[in-house]
């Protein structure tokens, strides 16, 4: 029997950042834990990327998980401001798995939907059906920036077993 494996997996966002952690061997989940990092939009972008970057520390340091998989960048054209914050909060991250020793690698959202779904373009719904299932949970997973993380949490340890 292979050894388990914990995978961390964070949906990066400057108001929400998901994160979701799964332990397990193969495909077989034997636990799992999800929550969610908030700022204020009244804060300063440097006090709302030191909060992410202070909590998700703490979480690292308490799970110690042996990979962190994030959710990679992307920008859109009529919103690359937007693009523009989610790097500074993925460099935050990176630097939060850095600083904790966690190994981190980033993974393009149509590939996690194409992992988990077999579709590529599939919707946020199907993608929480899709992790639900894996998880063999009854209740829906929220808020979806959780859903999210588990979605990369799951990839990684199938991926990185």
């Amino acid at each position: 029997m292979k050894p388990a494996l914990k995978v961390i997996g964070v949906d990066p966002g400057l108001a929400d950042t998901g994160f979701g952690i799964v332990q397990g061997s193969g495909s077989r989940i034997r636990d799992y834990a999800f929550g969610t990092i908030r700022t204020s939009k009244t804060e300063t972008l440097p006090n709302r990327l030191h909060h992410i970057f202070s909590e998700l520390c703490s979480v690292l340091n308490s799970e110690k998980p042996d990979l962190m998989v994030i959710e990679g960048i992307f920008s859109l054209k009529q919103y690359p401001k937007s693009g523009i914050a989610l790097g500074k909060v993925c460099g935050a991250i990176l630097l939060a798995g850095a600083q904790c020793e966690v190994s981190a690698v980033e993974l393009p959202a149509r590939e996690a939907k194409r992992i988990l779904t077999g579709n590529g373009n599939a919707s946020k719904a199907q993608m929480e059906r899709a992790v639900s299932h894996f998880l063999n949970r009854q209740t829906a997973i929220t808020p979806s920036h959780a859903s999210d993380a588990l979605a990369f949490a799951l990839v990684g340890l199938f991926r990185h077993q």
